[in-house]
């Protein structure tokens, strides 16, 4: 089986800088890459079943949009370089979904990229970077 290298993707310039580091990995140890985008999703209980459906559409056309515009395109310039390549898109917390994603397909590493928020914010939000550190069930990475 092929060594899983997991890179929370979001189209960012940190994102890049983390995918670019996966690549070089699975260059030198063989593997996979793993693209994983996280929709943040909250799961409201007091809608009616109309507006559920309604947000239930609107759901599976953000996934798809995310999926044409996003992941495929970059998919394809990652296995162009002659690297094995997928993707995950899921909805939910960044953070719980790629530890989830991380331990359902077996993944060795995982590689996010820091976007440099401010240490004030970090502290008032939390950080995707800060509860992946803490969190992930296999090594993280996190490229500045």
């Amino acid at each position: 089986m092929s060594a899983k290298f997991i890179v929370g993707y979001d189209g960012s310039a940190a994102s890049e800088r983390a995918l670019d580091f996966a690549i070089g990995r699975v260059k030198l140890q063989g593997g996979t890459v793993v693209l994983v985008h996280v929709l943040e999703w909250s799961p409201y209980s007091f809608l009616t079943p109309s507006e559920l459906e309604e947000r239930h559409k609107r759901r599976t056309e953000e996934m798809e949009r995310a999926e044409k515009a996003l992941i495929m395109p970059v998919l394809a310039k990652v296995r162009a370089q002659g690297i094995e390549a997928e993707s995950k898109i899921r909805y939910g917390h960044i953070a719980e979904t790629i530890c989830k994603i991380a331990a359902e397909l077996g993944a060795v590493q995982i590689v996010i990229g820091r976007n440099g928020h401010t240490t004030l914010g970090s502290r008032i939000f939390g950080s995707v970077a800060g509860h992946l550190a803490q969190a992930s069930p296999v090594p993280c990475t996190i490229v500045p």
